[in-house]
């Protein structure tokens, strides 16, 4: 099961752009490439640097301390496909974002 929470409005995030949003105790890192949203954590697996402060070429991302990149539309190491940092799927519902979490299953 899964469940939306509202992040921002697309205004805040205009074309070309990330912006960092604490978002169900997670913070996100929201891109705007060419008006598709998408969103990863913003904390880069390697060190932990915000991804929403490094660089953005296109649909990638380079971490602003050791230049990992990571492909914002699922999350994934450019370099190295197998590690990935967590996508969350991204919808618009009257000019606001949400971001779907899926919430965790009992065990």
């Amino acid at each position: 099961m899964s469940r939306l929470f509202k992040v921002c409005s697309m205004e805040e995030v205009p074309a070309g752009t990330a912006y960092s949003y604490q978002v169900n105790n997670v913070v996100v890192a929201v891109f705007n490439i060419e008006g598709q949203y998408y969103a990863i954590n913003d904390a880069c697996p390697h060190a932990g640097a915000s991804l929403s402060a490094g660089y953005l070429d296109g649909c990638v991302v380079s971490c602003p301390l050791h230049a990992w990149r990571f492909d914002v539309r699922d999350g994934t190491w450019v370099d190295n496909p197998c590690i990935a940092t967590d996508a969350y799927p991204v919808t618009i519902q009257d000019g606001d974002l949400f971001i779907e979490f899926k919430e965790p299953q009992p065990e």
